[in-house]
């Protein structure tokens, strides 16, 4: 049904079904680690997501008259931050706490001083 929607052509609809799942365990373990350290689950939202090369683990083929061939993996570091999301503060009214807006230019003639004038 997605492939359709993706104008994909006649049965090309792949997905990446392994990489899903690794992601989808690590933010399964990410909540069960929240729990343990005593978050909320429901206000848990991913703060931070890097995705970044390990070093390859390196074996090797062998191929046909005595050649060996490399054959490596490409894994990754995969992290995921998660932080709790904060209750909202209501938004002040214009006239309470803050005075009129300055800017750097009028800051800086009321810091200045004249002399003799």
């Amino acid at each position: 049904a997605m492939a359709k929607q993706c104008n994909a052509p006649g049965d090309k609809g792949r997905w990446p079904v392994k990489a899903t799942a690794v992601v989808r365990d690590l933010l399964s373990n990410a909540v069960a680690n929240g729990e343990s350290k005593g978050l909320d689950a429901d206000k848990l939202y991913i703060s931070h997501a890097q995705c970044n090369r390990a070093p390859p683990g390196r074996r090797r083929t062998y191929r046909a008259h005595g050649r060996i061939g490399k054959y490596a993996s490409q894994p990754a570091h995969i992290e995921i931050i998660v932080t709790e999301k904060k209750d909202d503060v209501e938004k002040a009214s214009d006239d309470e706490g803050r005075g009129k807006k300055i800017t750097k230019k009028m800051a800086a003639k009321k810091r200045f001083v004249k002399i003799g004038a």
